[in-house]
């Protein structure tokens, strides 16, 4: 019995360990942000001008909150490891081929839809809440309101880049192909925005569409993709055939 469970603990000991590593570094990654706090704040509230604070504690837990925050995001890449550590020993063959590939690109594509919706899609949504503004009514953001937004504005789109890997996946485990994704556009444009209105920080039309609009884009592009590497493979067999 005592056989039987070793690996059972083995793993479980191992899984302790590794998140241990994790939350280590999200804790230094979180004390660094900390530091930066200031100047981290100053170039994410770039397109909303001054911010404010309505109550003396509000400027220490948002700065709190942003340290969390830029602290994760930061240590990612160590976080992705451990975890790529923890299945190494349990992957065989091409599953260890995959995995190489999966991981960074799922890194990557994160990392590439918060860039989009920081420098593109941020600066435009908050432009166009503050035309809203009037004679009388001034735009004046508090800082925990604004520190809330973005991070609820940038995560669906770090989220909604890692369709293409997702479909790719599916499409290696022939769970999808090209022609059941052409033929399912229709249902996905009407997800891709009940999936924005789920996720949007704000329940206005413009934020859902700037959410929805790229994860359809993506969506096309994947399916060029997987035509290609499928034209790809069949050009491979048909010379294999050959020879």
């Amino acid at each position: 019995m005592s056989e039987e469970r070793a690996p059972i603990t083995f793993h479980l000991e191992e899984l302790r360990r590794r998140i241990i590593v994790c939350l280590v570094a999200w804790l230094v990654g979180s004390i660094i942000s900390y530091i930066y706090a200031e100047d981290i704040i100053a170039v994410i509230s770039a397109p909303a001008g001054k911010l404010y604070f309505l109550n003396p504690a509000e400027v220490f837990f948002s700065y709190i909150e942003i340290a969390a925050f830029a602290g994760f995001i930061g240590t990612l890449p160590i976080h992705c490891f451990e975890f790529w550590r923890f299945l190494r020993p349990a992957l065989r063959g091409g599953e260890v081929k995959t995995a190489l590939w999966f991981i960074p690109s799922a890194l990557l594509l994160f990392y590439g839809g918060s860039a989009f919706a920081f420098f593109f899609v941020l600066p435009a949504a908050v432009q166009f809440f503050m035309d809203f503004a009037t004679v009388s009514l001034q735009p004046m953001f508090s800082l925990s309101a604004y520190l809330s937004f973005f991070i609820a504005f940038l995560l669906p789109f770090a989220l909604g880049f890692e369709l293409p890997l997702v479909l790719l996946v599916l499409s290696r485990l022939g769970l999808v192909t090209v022609a059941m994704l052409k033929g399912k556009r229709r249902v996905f444009v009407i997800l891709a925005f009940i999936f924005a209105g789920v996720v949007s920080p704000t329940t206005d039309m413009f934020t859902q569409t700037c959410i929805a609009v790229p994860m359809i884009v993506l969506y096309e592009g994947t399916i060029i993709i997987m035509r290609a590497i499928n034209g790809r493979s069949r050009g491979n067999g048909e010379k294999g055939g050959e020879t």
